[in-house]
């Protein structure tokens, strides 16, 4: 089983979960338009970009493109994340037959996860998966999708064009992709929004150009999906940002969160 490391960035228990769930939609729901709700909560998305720092400063933004990813029922969800503890060269994923979450295990498809070992020379490098960039999202896929299997898959010195690739396998079989990436991190507000814009346009306009002036620390993942996008001719929205300033009101040093939607 992959277990939880980082229970406490999202509460630690499954009534936190659901409390902090409870909340964000609250907050959705008090201000969107019902109208637009409707139109928006029908879209089915192909994959998603979410952010993956604690709940309390990320959370609401990946919620509500998990919220609308809801209305999709994909054969599994594929989960892709950029290492954080560990260096090394390629891309991994775990072959644990369950994830830990505080509401409940989650399967993991074993089985897709072996042919990309087999097909493209993913590695499974088991001591990698304590990341928490991945972790974050799964009591969201655990509310949202319940039974659905999950993969996991972490990168960290990796060529994007052969992530695109992995990428358009999984959207072939019926895949859910979930990029995690935050944007910049720890410049002051106006440096981090102007940062952040090129990455926010990069996704917008689905371009590789802009994507140069956007730090991110999942930039990897975010070229994959681009990559991707461009080929399976997808369409991108952004569906929110916001910064940590939104949060503890400390402009000074902040963290630039997105999250995104490929129909």
């Amino acid at each position: 089983m992959r277990r939880a490391v980082v229970k406490e960035w999202y509460g630690g228990t499954c009534e936190a979960v659901e409390n902090y769930i409870a909340h964000f939609n609250k907050i959705i729901d008090e201000n969107v338009d019902k109208e637009k709700a409707k139109e928006i909560f029908s879209l089915k998305p192909k994959a998603l970009i979410v952010p993956h720092a604690g709940w309390v400063y990320s959370g609401f933004t990946a919620n509500f493109a998990y919220r609308i990813a809801a209305n999709s029922t994909p054969k599994r969800i594929a989960v892709i994340g950029p290492s954080h503890k560990f260096a090394f060269d390629g891309i991994s994923v775990s072959l644990e037959d369950k994830f830990e979450t505080p509401c409940g295990n989650l399967d993991m498809d074993i089985q897709m996860s072996q042919k990309l070992i087999e097909n493209f020379g993913v590695l499974n490098l088991e001591y990698v998966h304590t990341e928490h960039s991945t972790e974050v999202q799964m009591p969201f896929i655990k509310h949202y999708f319940s039974n659905i299997p999950v993969m996991e898959l972490i990168y960290s010195n990796y060529n994007p064009s052969k992530l695109s690739e992995i990428i358009n396998y999984l959207l072939s079989n019926e895949t859910l992709i979930v990029i995690s990436s935050d944007l910049s991190h720890y410049y002051d507000l106006k440096t981090a929004n102007r940062l952040d814009s090129f990455c926010l346009t990069a996704i917008e306009e689905i371009s590789l150009e802009y994507l140069k002036g956007c730090e991110a620390c999942g930039k990897i993942g975010l070229e994959g999906i681009i990559l991707s996008a461009k080929e399976k001719n997808l369409t991108s929205f952004i569906v929110d940002y916001r910064t940590s300033a939104d949060v503890n009101q400390d402009t000074n040093q902040v963290v630039g969160y997105t999250s995104a939607i490929f129909i």
